[in-house]
């Protein structure tokens, strides 16, 4: 009999930048799904927060990490797997949007620490998590990427190039996992309502709504919905695809 439930029993997911935003709706949902969840985040104290208001002890786990050390993301894997067993599900949400400035303005600080966190930590994160997935020959990942990856925001070079950087890593790994149980895709949304606004302009804000025919943000349980299912059992035929999420910003 079909159903509209998506079901996640059994299954144990990280998901970083977990503490808030759209990593904290993506594991309301998944844990909803009966999946229990890994929170990865660099702030102790939002964590925290976070774990009362799942308020599902069995089911959550959190880790303070920098997940552009690779030191720290080997540690939180292993604390991990300690708590739960293994992981099933990698959801890469952590980024940072970066300061506003075109790019011949950006310092190179500035430019890295986007780079660092919004792609290089993506690959340190499936790095360590899909050598646990190869045994079992199953497993899913889902990177956040962006829009701004599809269609290069002015005055976001640095988040533009990082994000892009995601859509690509993810083709490459679907393919290189294809013939495995192992599916990787992506997500491309559009201006969601998180804290991550905090970091830009108005202005930049501003532009990014103009360009959105819904006319809203996007909520962060819209993109927990999606989340899931691309985690799902049911998502069997579809890797290393992009999944747009931006209120019919681009469909393609």
């Amino acid at each position: 009999m079909a159903t509209n439930q998506i079901v996640l029993t059994g299954k144990v997911g990280v998901i970083t930048g977990g503490a808030r935003g759209i990593g904290l709706a993506v594991a309301r949902r998944l844990i909803a799904s009966g999946a229990r969840c890994s929170l990865w985040d660099n702030d102790a104290a939002a964590l925290a927060a976070a774990a009362r208001e799942l308020n599902a002890p069995d089911q959550v786990h959190t880790a303070v990490v920098d997940i552009t050390s690779e030191t720290a993301v080997t540690a939180a894997t292993t604390a991990t797997c300690a708590r739960f067993g293994t992981v099933d599900l990698l959801v890469n949400n952590a980024g940072i949007a970066g300061v506003n400035k075109k790019l011949w303005e950006c310092t190179p600080a500035e430019w890295r620490a986007v780079m660092e966190l919004d792609l290089f930590a993506v690959y340190l994160c499936c790095r360590a998590i899909v050598p646990l997935m190869l045994p079992r020959n199953s497993g899913r990942i889902v990177n956040v990427a962006s829009i701004a990856g599809k269609e290069g925001n002015p005055n976001a070079s640095h988040y533009s190039a990082a994000k892009a950087g995601v859509i690509g890593l993810t083709k490459s790994l679907g393919k290189e996992l294809a013939t495995t149980g192992i599916r990787v895709n992506c997500i491309t949304p559009a201006v969601i309502e998180t804290e991550i606004l905090k970091q830009c302009s108005p202005e930049h804000v501003a532009y990014m709504l103009s360009k959105i025919p819904m006319g809203r943000p996007g909520g962060v349980d819209e993109v927990g919905a999606l989340v899931a299912w691309l985690c799902s059992d049911e998502c069997s035929f579809t890797t290393g695809a992009v999944f747009d999420i931006s209120g019919g910003r681009a469909t393609y």
